[in-house]
């Protein structure tokens, strides 16, 4: 024996629009979730299927005191019926003018632009001072090295390492220094490792 379907989202729906439309009378929630498996919907799925209809205008609800009261009247689905129409009537008619707008704007950027032997001609011209200009870039590129602007900058660049080498040249000088006075009696300890981390004898500035 087959399993009994249960009902969808809209039918859910249907049935507890039913009950308001029947008694046309105000409920509390736990009075739906009463009455909802009379119609097919069970207590637990109401309170969602209620808050859907009022998400959607089908059903109004209101405090009153402490508890929330909901109702339905069939007015209430028709005048949400002519809403929705209204607006989809609107933005059909917004559709068909713009529409009628890009088909113009369409036809006039086609003017002009008919296939001829002249404007294949100026395509193919295009596409050729396209493709130089592109050859011209990637020669351009290749000498970029060479550029005055890129070789003066490179120049700059060297100047200020240079610079740096020799600041960091004479800290190194002054820290040597500082630790032969403070640790006089470590003098094998520290030229060892001076040796360890490059600074030999021939360490100077940069000329």
């Amino acid at each position: 024996m087959s399993k009994k379907r249960g009902l969808s989202l809209e039918e859910k729906r249907e049935q507890m629009l039913q009950i308001f439309y029947e008694s046309q009378d105000f409920y509390l929630l736990k009075e739906l979730e009463k009455m909802g498996p009379k119609k097919g919907v069970i207590s637990q799925s109401v309170k969602d299927v209620v808050q859907s209809l009022v998400d959607d205008d089908l059903v109004l609800k209101d405090k009153i005191g402490t508890s929330v009261y909901f109702w339905s009247l069939p007015s209430c689905a028709g005048n949400q019926l002519r809403n929705t129409s209204n607006k989809l009537e609107s933005d059909l008619s917004n559709s068909k003018k713009r529409y009628i707008e890009l088909v113009e704007q369409r036809d006039s950027l086609k003017r002009g632009r008919e296939d001829s032997e002249e404007r294949e001609a100026a395509l193919e011209e295009l596409k050729a001072v396209e493709l130089h200009h592109k050859k011209l870039k990637e020669e351009l590129a290749a000498y970029a090295d060479s550029d005055p602007a890129a070789l003066e900058a490179m120049k700059d660049a060297i100047d200020v390492a240079h610079s740096a080498a020799n600041r960091w040249t004479d800290n190194i000088f002054t820290l040597q220094q500082w630790c032969s006075t403070t640790f006089p009696q470590a003098k094998e300890q520290l030229e060892h490792m001076y040796r360890e981390v490059g600074i030999t004898e021939d360490f100077e500035y940069l000329q």
